[in-house]
């Protein structure tokens, strides 16, 4: 996957003399220290990571964490102490005012803030218009640029309403709108949905998602909300203290968290909802083909131990799953025969999901399972594990790690 933006030692220290305290700092003296002695506040201190092109980044903390000052270290709306920014291959923090303008109108969409940041006095089309107009775009053409991502974000009808017409949800959608007008790659969000009711915020996560679809742009959210997070982003990076403690994907995050307090912050989330199929799969102990005869397969059964097996071609896509009861009764029935055929009523239709499938629809599923692991298969439908009932109680545990993908065959 293509990176976007890489940021290497990144640091921001608020205050008259930040390089003197940036020196304190690696020097040894604490965050507290830096405040008490010198009055200096640090921000974000030695940061590094990457974003990848059309990724959702979330960047999310505690109040005080540096999330937000990170994101506009991002765009230069806050000058770094020290590090390098770079996107598409270029250190945005060399650049002059002149340049780092020109940087900006062709690279970001600006930023969708909390408090939606729109303009009273001026129409839907006004204001998503607006940053075709500081760009210079002539009217004809941003008004029709406008128009099409008015309709996108769902507010048509409303181009000539006035924000003071429009619910909160309609105006964080002409906030959006504004962004997308711009059409640069990257979108920078700040507790975009925060001042959102529950039900109109989770619909405005839904629709971000769905236009992430259609526009792939890199996006870096932050939000002090877990279940926001988990459900955004690709990956997300947790803050404390100005840096960041752990970087992952929300499966990652809640199976393996870095130390203590991750585990505290992620500890009343939901397990179900976070965890896929893919992460609770158990190794394949062995599988049946339909050229082998009913005795080879019941040996491979008895030789595992197992109580069926799975029956998959030679590219190891899913035919059915049989049973060792019914098979050895099949054999029994016919012991007299020297080449017993195979039978294909001996087959049974299973479950299957894929990989990426959340828990929670592999925990419905198994309500009206019958026979045998449910099988999970890779986008070409070829079998990569299983999951027994077991794995899915094991998974609810806040004990439960997942299996190592190396040791899955």
């Amino acid at each position: 996957m293509k990176e976007k933006i890489q940021v290497k030692n990144l640091s921001k220290i608020f205050g008259k003399a930040p390089k003197k305290a940036m020196k304190a700092l690696k020097g040894g003296t604490s965050k507290d220290d830096l405040l008490k002695d010198m009055n200096h506040i640090v921000g974000v201190n030695d940061v590094s990571f990457t974003v990848n092109s059309s990724e959702i980044f979330v960047l999310m903390g505690l109040s005080g964490s540096g999330k937000s000052t990170l994101q506009r270290l991002i765009n230069r709306l806050h000058e770094p102490t020290s590090g390098e920014i770079i996107i598409d291959g270029q250190d945005i923090t060399k650049l002059n005012t002149k340049e780092l303008r020109d940087f900006r109108r062709k690279h970001f969409c600006g930023m969708v803030f909390q408090n939606f940041a729109i303009l009273p006095h001026r129409t839907v089309l006004e204001n998503v218009e607006f940053g075709l107009e500081l760009q210079g775009v002539e009217k004809e053409k941003r008004r029709k640029k406008a128009m099409e991502v008015i309709k996108i974000v769902g507010l048509e009808g409303n181009a000539n309403s006035f924000p003071s017409e429009l619910s909160g949800g309609m105006q964080q959608r002409v906030g959006l709108a504004r962004g997308l007008a711009v059409d640069a790659d990257v979108m920078l969000m700040d507790e975009a949905f925060s001042a959102l009711d529950p039900l109109i915020r989770r619909q405005m996560q839904d629709e971000l998602l769905e236009l992430q679809e259609q526009m792939q742009k890199t996006i870096i959210f932050v939000t002090h909300d877990l279940d926001e997070a988990f459900r955004l982003g690709n990956r997300i990076a947790i803050m404390k203290d100005g840096k960041i403690v752990q970087i992952g994907t929300a499966e990652e995050i809640i199976s393996k968290p870095a130390n203590d307090y991750v585990k505290a912050f992620v500890e009343d989330m939901n397990r179900s909802a976070v965890l896929t199929a893919g992460a609770i799969m158990q190794p394949v102990e062995d599988t049946a083909f339909p050229g082998d005869g009913p005795r080879t397969i019941l040996r491979k059964i008895r030789k595992k131990g197992l109580t069926g097996i799975l029956l998959t071609d030679t590219q190891r896509r899913i035919k059915g799953y049989i049973r060792a009861k019914d098979l050895a009764e099949y054999i029994d029935k016919n012991k007299d025969k020297e080449n017993i055929p195979f039978d294909d009523s001996l087959v049974i239709q299973t479950d299957t999901v894929a990989e990426d499938t959340p828990l929670n629809d592999v925990i419905n599923l198994y309500t009206e399972h019958e026979f045998g692991p449910i099988a999970v298969t890779d986008q070409n439908n070829k079998l990569r594990g299983v999951i027994v009932k077991g794995a899915v109680i094991a998974a609810l545990s806040e004990s439960y790690k997942p299996i190592d993908e190396n040791e899955q065959s």
